[in-house]
């Protein structure tokens, strides 16, 4: 028995005898059930709505005034032709347009009843489908108040149109994401181990004091991660168009740049991780707790950004994948060029560049 008490008490040690590794394994569970609570919504909240009145009467004034007072809805773009449209989406300016056709108020109280397009962006079909939900919503108490005020229901019926998506297929949805996470955790989890492994099996040192530069030594340890990471998005891109039909609308050489730019960042932020971190353990649980959970939960794969507390939107900009999944997607599914993707490219080529260098100041340090 003595033993035994001996044994569980050695285990002990060797769990919580590092300080940070007992604060991950304490802490991590606290963070995951915070992010899945705060994250984890399905209704969206201040849409962005672009409106495009061919008629301009007072019925379509109405109805533009119960979308602006509904609480869901903000009206952010006056929109005065389709080709508008199609760059405030590809922008992404709006969520969702809708397009009132010319002589509304006319036609409503001629035939009794008269169109209203809804366009939304099916290029994320949960999205799609929520604000499609709240616009239906929207022009059913229309019509209630309009039958309580004149005794009559007026037929204002929405059209649907799906802009990049009409089918509605969630594969354009997931495929973007997979991408971001399969990279993410090839990239950042593999290097996260990389140097941990060197200070574990007592090499580190060989390097340290070898006439390799820091940039060197990283630069060696990245190369090999980064031609793998590459192998997997062409592999990647191949299968999503040959086996799921996935279309890539725009450059695929610009979609390329764009995924091996995601890879360095991935890699610098693995590399960043190994840096600080002193065991191979500690390196994994932060890559995958860290990592697999926010690139998951915060970056739009699944859940929309515009449905979580202000906080966890704050931090959602800290996490590469948000950005990598504007740009796959605008790419892929709405064609978009190097013009609507710039920002996002630009917030890319800071965080590698922040992570690449903090990487080589820590080793400058390790070295003196």
């Amino acid at each position: 028995m003595q033993s035994f008490i001996g044994f569980l008490q050695k285990e002990f040690y060797h769990i919580f005898r590092d300080r940070r590794t007992a604060m991950i394994l304490f802490g991590m569970p606290l963070i995951q059930l915070l992010l899945f609570g705060f994250a984890i919504r399905n209704e969206i909240q201040d849409v962005k709505l672009g409106i495009y009145d061919q008629s301009r009467d007072t019925v379509t004034k109405e109805i533009i005034d119960k979308f602006a007072s509904s609480g869901y809805f903000v009206l952010s773009r006056e929109l005065h032709t389709q080709h508008e449209i199609e760059e405030a989406f590809s922008s992404g300016n709006i969520t969702e347009a809708l397009v009132f056709e010319p002589g509304f108020a006319e036609r409503l109280q001629r035939d009794g009843k008269a169109n209203v397009q809804v366009i939304t962006d099916g290029s994320n079909p949960n999205v799609s489908r929520i604000v499609s939900g709240y616009t239906a919503a929207v022009l059913q108490d229309y019509r209630n108040s309009s039958l309580q005020r004149t005794g009559t229901e007026v037929g204002v019926v929405p059209v649907p149109l799906m802009m990049f998506n009409p089918e509605l297929k969630s594969v354009d949805l997931f495929v973007p994401g997979l991408m971001a996470l399969i990279l993410m955790l090839v990239s950042a989890l593999m290097t996260s181990i990389s140097i941990t492994r060197e200070k574990e099996n007592g090499t580190m040192e060989v390097l340290l004091v070898s006439s390799l530069r820091p940039a060197q030594i990283i630069i060696g340890k990245v190369v090999p991660y980064f031609l793998l990471s590459f192998i997997n998005v062409v592999t990647i891109i191949t299968v999503a168009s040959l086996v799921f039909g996935v279309p890539c609308r725009g450059s695929i050489l610009l979609l390329l740049i764009e995924s091996l730019l995601y890879i360095v960042t991935a890699l610098s932020l693995g590399i960043f991780i190994s840096s600080v971190t002193s065991s191979q353990q500690v390196a994994m649980m932060i890559a995958l707790g860290g990592l697999l959970l926010p690139t998951i939960l915060l970056s739009g794969f699944i859940f929309p950004i515009a449905s979580m507390p202000l906080p966890l939107r704050v931090i959602s900009n800290l996490i590469p994948a948000r950005w990598y999944l504007i740009i796959v997607r605008s790419i892929m599914l709405k064609g978009a060029g190097f013009s609507y993707i710039w920002k996002e490219t630009l917030v890319l080529v800071v965080m590698s560049t922040v992570l690449m260098a903090a990487s080589i100041k820590k080793f400058k340090i390790r070295l003196q």
